[in-house]
């Protein structure tokens, strides 16, 4: 009810009257039965963009300190994060990391449409980095298609640390599914998870035509920090 009530009535309208995001490829996404939306990810609000301008419910898998939070502004995110669609999700990995497999397999076991950031963080300046191979045993245990998505601008139209959005279009693009079917019964196997999720990574470095870098964006990030400390 939240979910609805947040997409067609309160965010969905005042989002696309003030950013007019555009859509090429929307006919890519089926219009039943479950698939992964694989996205680069530019800006917090990519989470925000995409279930919007999608016709069906979608759910992204965000980290669980957005749903923790204490006072009015931490109950006012976990509503506004509950209405966008996003599920809460521990990335300490281990134990957590099953868990947050679990949760993305329950999302399209009901043949929903599960949003994910093969990246696994946001882009710390706009490069496409290495994809995590969790991507992959999702895609391979569902049995499901996996749709490339790029979000254009969206680092743009709300920087990280800006808490006030830049008022601008920006864009979405959807690729065609890529099907792993070819793999079926080897999603323990760690290198065609790899092989999986190197496809996938070529697959939106294609359709965005961002420049790559084949090495984690957590790990360019913490050579960020620490040469900032």
């Amino acid at each position: 009810m939240i979910y609805w009530f947040m997409k067609y009535i309160a965010i969905g309208p005042l989002v696309k009257a003030i950013f007019r995001p555009w859509v090429v490829g929307r006919q890519h996404v089926p219009v039943t039965g479950a698939a992964i939306m694989a996205s680069n990810h530019l800006s917090f609000s990519d989470s925000i963009f995409l279930p919007l301008m999608l016709d069906r419910k979608m759910s992204f898998l965000a980290k669980s300190d957005y749903f923790t939070g204490k006072g009015l502004k931490g109950w006012a995110t976990r509503m506004f994060m509950k209405g966008t669609g996003q599920l809460p999700i521990d990335r300490s990995g281990g134990k957590a990391s099953e868990a947050s497999l679990n949760t993305g397999l329950g999302v399209l076991g009901r043949g929903d449409l599960l949003g994910i950031y093969p990246e696994g963080t946001r882009s710390p300046d706009g490069t496409l980095y290495r994809g995590r191979t969790g991507i992959a045993r999702m895609a391979l245990e569902a049995k499901v298609p996996v749709i490339p998505v790029v979000m254009v601008d969206t680092d743009v139209a709300m920087p990280t640390g800006q808490r006030i959005p830049n008022i601008m279009r920006v864009g979405i693009v959807i690729g065609e599914p890529l099907d792993f079917s070819r793999y079926a019964g080897m999603e323990n196997d760690r290198y065609i998870l790899r092989s999986v999720t190197d496809e996938i990574m070529v697959a939106l470095q294609r359709l965005g035509e961002q420049r790559y870098e084949d090495v984690y964006a957590s790990t360019v990030k913490e050579r960020l920090a620490s040469q900032a400390s």
